[in-house]
């Protein structure tokens, strides 16, 4: 880390944390409050603030969702808000306009509501769009303050979750920067642990928690990321291991051909770097003094009142001065707080031993918590009546923050024991927070707790599904005061251990952080479309430099909207129809050049031509032709001599990270090759490559039996698991499957006009069917408006999406002004467009 840091001086770079849900301020941050608002906000606030301190760093922007609701604090509504970061002389240099450390709120999802994160999935899209809009302007404003008039562009992208995973992936697709993930929990584990558990089926645990839909966005982060920082090696080996787009073996096997210089034939996979989330020790005083002594008073500072907190959790108890067990985890079935107070209640040396207290987040009543909280709190008042615990028992219904360090501090005097019997914990923070105050821990052998036990050896880790185990490992810490003493000394920070860490993974994060440090991924054209070099047309043989007509090309710069049509017709005459439809629904506006069009659609160039003859249409009716899914775009040219379509090869440049090439071919045209129909009287293969209607980052299949093809989840499990990554796509309702880079598709070619050509995503109107291929998904939500088109596809959503891991309503964000339905009748749409604020009624 010292060497990057050194690297970095003189640098002023700018960084981009994402963390979209729960509720994120910078102070008396409400911890707690619901399953959302839980140890990530603290860690992704802190995070900025420490690398905003940093030599080098300029600006750190966590960008989270604007929450303007009635239901919470109005400064989760505000756009921006500024963190404070710890004064240095060193850093004095690096502060400018615009630098520190900020929250940036982007509005995203239901408006004036506060949901959860199941329900943002929809939403993603908005989210994207929002979050390019800030950064291009915030890239430039700095480009302005620091960067010579040039964009500075941020040096790395850092998902937090999986749903700002998801949206780190196509930020860091859309502007080529590099992408950095931290899970913080994952979805096939959480998966797993609820089977396990019993009390929900496969499909109850999708509907409620949308799992397969946040394990796809999981495999996508594992698709775009450079580096995976884990909290702790059981992490890698026992949780990101179960996803088909990470195996260690085959990890590390791939670095060392790296190292040695040798082709990996376009596999790749992340990078896992394990990071311990870190705290403070500076303000942290471990309680001294006689333990035994009384609570109530504090006869060292007879003028200074004992916190109000003490006050709270002590009136719970009938004998305050027993040693205190102290739960402080929120109120949600994984958090396994019903087991910890059936060990107590059936315990009965535990209870004359010692008290138990449970700070469960913060309520007003129980009836306007979420169902889930209500739930496990209900049923831990159920267990205390069952047992009789009153008077052993406290469960205040509120505390801050800041009261935490006061709690821990309470336990400590009771030479008390902390406990989180969670069934999974990805690292355990609050372990450390209370190993630091002085308190020994008893913790789930499930997670992080092993790594932090191995390290500091402050109590006992126990079997979460055993009751018993529990119970014996309390009483053991509580009744031993020789054990008890030794594991609260082991806990307290001592800064001469610092060199005893385990340091035997080979790669630090040092080695981590230079690998981002020489990626080159970053926007290799000018935001100003006029100095960007030249689009090369090839076909010709002839190189024409097209950017040079003073501003003219391409011609969807002048437009005040585009209409994009990504109706996914299986015929060309039908998309001829449809096409025409639309044209007869603006007419006046077409002709006076106000809009533009692109065709967006799976059909290769060679195909475009041939719609366009057939159809009757001029290559200057469409101002771009967005092609094989989106791997593919060209424009139309201004000048007839130069051929009907110009090539833009930066976009290749934008959209190669990653492409397999020749190694990847080779895997698909061996997976297309074992798929045949078995029952026919000669085993007949069902899918062949179509050289003709492939390109250099598209490789084409044909399918001859769509209802014999797999699902197209089950051909990106193939490609993920040998280390390729590829965005398959099936179109054409099955008749074609389409595999192209990672980080391209219809939607992100939307995206990179936007960033290349200035063309606003809120200017565009996407026209598309009730359903279509398999990357129909993408084109709906977002800034953009979108025109469906009733009837239009609708076979296609039996045929292609029956087989996904999700439904599509865990997509497409529902009852969205954005969105609106229309008959494929010219006057119909038009009264659509109008509706969505396109024309003037």
């Amino acid at each position: 880390m010292d060497v990057w840091v050194n690297q970095q001086k003189g640098k002023k770079l700018y960084i981009i944390l994402i963390s979209l849900h729960g509720l994120i301020r910078g102070d008396n941050m409400e911890l707690g409050r619901d399953s959302d608002t839980g140890g990530q906000v603290k860690y992704v606030v802190e995070l900025a603030r420490a690398l905003a301190s940093m030599p080098g760093v300029y600006r750190v922007d966590l960008l989270t969702r604007q929450v303007s609701s009635p239901d919470v604090d109005w400064g989760y509504g505000e756009p921006t808000e500024m963190l404070t970061t710890r004064n240095s002389e060193d850093f004095l240099d690096e502060m400018g306009e615009s630098s520190g450390a900020y929250i940036v709120r982007i509005p995203f999802g239901p408006k004036d509501k506060y949901i959860p994160k199941e329900l943002l999935w929809p939403h993603i899209h908005e989210f994207v769009d929002g979050a390019l809009n800030h950064i291009i302007r915030m890239s430039k404003s700095l480009g302005e303050q620091i960067g010579g008039g040039k964009p500075v562009w941020p040096v790395a992208i850092h998902g937090h979750y999986a749903d700002a995973g998801d949206s780190a992936a196509l930020l860091s697709g859309a502007l080529n920067v590099p992408m950095l993930l931290t899970g913080h929990s994952l979805g096939r584990d959480k998966l797993e642990q609820l089977l396990k558990q019993g009390r929900l089926s496969r499909d109850e645990i999708n509907s409620t928690y949308k799992i397969m839909r946040r394990i796809e966005a999981e495999e996508l982060s594992l698709d775009v990321s450079e580096i995976v920082i884990t909290s702790t090696r059981q992490e890698i080996e026992e949780q990101w291991r179960l996803y088909d787009g990470f195996d260690p073996i085959l990890e590390r096997k791939l670095r060392a051909r790296i190292r040695r210089n040798v082709s990996c034939y376009g596999r790749f996979m992340p990078r896992m770097a394990i990071i311990p989330p870190g705290m403070e020790f500076h303000h942290i005083v471990p309680q001294d003094g006689d333990m035994d002594g009384e609570i109530e008073g504090n006869e060292d500072h007879p003028t200074s009142p004992d916190p109000s907190i003490w006050t709270e959790i002590m009136r719970f108890f009938t004998n305050s001065r027993k040693p205190m067990i102290l739960a402080l985890a929120r109120p949600d079935p994984k958090k396994n707080i019903t087991t910890l107070v059936k060990a107590f209640g059936e315990c009965r040396p535990l209870r004359e031993l010692a008290n138990l207290t449970l700070i469960m987040g913060n309520r007003d009543g129980i009836d306007e918590m979420s169902s889930t909280s209500a739930s496990v709190l209900l049923s831990v008042l159920k267990l205390i009546d069952k047992y009789d615990l009153y008077g052993q028992v406290a469960y205040p219904k509120h505390h801050k923050q800041c009261d935490v360090p006061d709690i821990y501090r309470l336990a400590a005097k009771t030479k008390g024991v902390f406990i989180n019997p969670a069934f999974i914990e990805p690292f355990g923070l609050t372990l450390i927070e209370a190993a630091a105050h002085g308190l020994p821990m008893v913790a789930t052998k499930n997670g992080g707790p092993v790594d932090i036990h191995r390290v500091l050896d402050n109590g006992l880790l126990v079997d979460p599904h055993d009751q018993q185990s529990i119970a014996d490992a309390l009483l053991k810490l509580v009744s031993g005061k020789q054990l008890w003493a030794k594991c609260r000394q082991n806990g307290i920070p001592q800064w001469q251990k610092s060199d005893d860490a385990d340091n035997s993974d080979t790669d630090s994060p040092g080695d981590s952080l230079r690998d981002i440090q020489d990626l080159s991924l970053n926007l290799r054209f000018s935001l100003d479309g006029e100095r960007a070099g030249g689009v090369l047309e090839r076909t010709h043989g002839k190189a024409v430099d097209h950017n040079s007509s003073s501003g003219k090309f391409p011609s969807l710069r002048r437009r005040k909207q585009i209409f994009v049509i990504a109706v996914d017709f299986d015929t060309i005459a039908s998309l001829a129809e449809a096409t025409r439809t639309i044209f007869e629904a603006v007419e006046k506006e077409r002709v006076d050049g106000s809009i533009g069009f692109i065709l967006s659609t799976s059909l290769a160039i060679s195909e475009i031509r041939s719609f366009l003859a057939s159809g009757g249409f001029s290559p200057n009716d469409f101002d771009a032709f967005i092609c094989n899914s989106g791997s593919d775009l060209y424009y139309s040219t201004p000048n007839p001599e130069d051929g009907p379509f110009v090539i833009d090869f930066y976009y290749h440049s934008h959209i190669e990270y990653r492409w397999g090439g020749e190694g990847l071919r080779k895997t698909l045209v061996r997976w297309s090759s074992s798929i045949i129909d078995k029952k026919a009287e000669d085993v007949e293969r069902i899918v062949s490559s179509a050289e003709q209607l492939s390109s250099d980052y598209c490789y084409a299949f044909t399918v001859k039996k769509p209802g014999l093809l797999p699902p197209v989840k089950e051909l990106r499990k193939v490609l993920r698991i040998q280390a390729l990554r590829g965005h398959a796509i099936y179109c054409q309702n099955g008749t074609r499957i389409n595999v192209i880079p990672v980080l391209a598709s219809r939607s992100q070619a939307l995206r990179y006009l936007y960033v290349r050509w200035g063309v606003e995503l809120a200017n565009m109107v996407v026209f598309v069917g009730e359903c279509g291929d398999t990357d129909y998904e993408g084109l709906l939500g977002g800034l953009h408006k979108s025109v469906i088109l009733k009837g239009v596809c609708s076979s296609a959503c039996s045929q292609l999406h029956a087989n996904q891991s999700y439904p599509l309503s865990d997509i497409m964000p529902p009852d969205s002004p954005n969105v609106v339905q229309a008959p494929e009748e010219s006057s119909e749409i038009r009264s659509s467009l109008e509706q969505l604020g396109c024309f003037k009624s």
